[in-house]
């Protein structure tokens, strides 16, 4: 120990002010302090204020070097840290120092970012959206039992009283920016199961799916249900339609459970996958199909209503169809191409 303590002796301020930084936030994790007395306690070893903000409740703390909470809106930062916990950013730390940025500011930051990850883990479930994707499995797994599954959502942060709502999503954007947008103040996981995004959350607001997202939601209340729901919901989606609710499917629901054999022996199936060779057809039976009129169909493709009226009446012959223009015929067709489009999302 004295050997250590003169070598300390030797080294320059800078470095021995580190490593007095290191030593006050370890005492602090030693005290088991909690985010708001973390924050307190930085502001006054920086001597100007602290603040730390998490993404999933949108809560910032923010302290004046005599401990007061300030509420006033915020000074420019003069530096700032992400908290990072399970290798996901959860938050922000930062300082806000009306002077020049000192030399251990960074350092500062960089231990009040730690300890505040460690504050966020240990007192309820971690704020992560990202979670293990065996144990989101087993939560809607229709082959694990009751207790197995409760263990499973406790573990993930979902108490025993609330509903737990099941999202499937195909999307390019990562899961956890989708899970955040859709519940951002109740708890919320995602993870991938096979080649579909699961997301787990107490609410889900459907207009907040970002652009370029698929998702399928599940109503049931049982996890598993709702996940098998959640999967049926997604098949369903479109480019016009990305976002479907499995009960806005009603008896549409039961095409799913027609063997997909079945479903491409259909000859007017078969006829949709040879007008989707051409995609401006395509394009054109999905709007007259999505409106159920010529006229609208044209206002959505930014037609002249004649333009279209000669595309479907090509189509119509394509699809063998003649009274495609005439109720019956518009339902065939509306059909024919859900179902193609069921099995185009097996295929793909």
């Amino acid at each position: 120990m004295e050997a250590l303590a003169v070598r300390l002796s030797q080294l320059d301020t800078q470095v021995e002010g580190a490593i007095r930084v290191v030593m006050f936030y370890d005492t602090l994790m030693r005290r088991r302090v909690d985010l708001p007395a973390l924050a307190r306690a930085s502001a006054g070893l920086a001597e100007c204020v602290a603040g730390i903000r998490l993404h999933g409740t949108g809560r910032a703390v923010r302290v004046a070097p005599d401990g007061r909470e300030v509420s006033a809106p915020s000074a420019p930062a003069s530096t700032t840290a992400p908290i990072t916990l399970d290798e996901e950013e959860i938050g922000t730390v930062w300082l806000e120092r009306p002077g020049p940025v000192l030399p251990l500011d960074e350092v500062l930051l960089d231990r009040l970012a730690l300890a505040a990850a460690a504050v966020v883990e240990r007192y309820g479930p971690a704020r992560t959206t990202m979670a293990d994707p065996a144990l989101v499995e087993l939560a809607v797994s229709s082959d694990c039992d009751e207790a197995g599954r409760a263990r499973a959502l406790r573990l993930l942060g979902f108490a025993a009283d609330l509903p737990v709502r099941v999202v499937a999503v195909r999307s390019p954007l990562p899961l956890d920016r989708i899970g955040a947008l859709l519940c951002p103040s109740r708890p919320v996981k995602a993870a991938p199961v096979g080649d579909v995004g699961v997301v787990l959350a107490t609410t889900v607001d459907r207009e907040s799916f970002p652009r370029g997202v698929r998702a399928g939601i599940g109503t049931a209340d049982s996890p598993d249900r709702s996940w098998q729901q959640a999967r049926t919901a997604l098949r369903f989606t479109t480019p016009r339609r990305p976002v479907v609710d499995h009960d806005s499917l009603g008896a549409l629901a039961l095409l799913a459970q027609v063997p997909p054999a079945a479903l491409r022996d259909n000859a007017d199936v078969a006829a949709i996958a040879r007008v989707a060779e051409a995609p401006d057809d395509l394009e054109t039976l999905d709007a007259y199909c999505a409106t159920g009129s010529l006229r609208r169909a044209a206002d959505l493709l930014h037609l002249h209503h004649s333009s279209v009226a000669r595309r479907l009446e090509q189509i119509g012959k394509t699809l063998g169809i003649i009274e495609l223009t005439e109720p019956a015929g518009l339902l065939r067709a509306g059909l024919a191409l859900t179902t193609w489009r069921l099995l185009d999302g097996l295929d793909g």
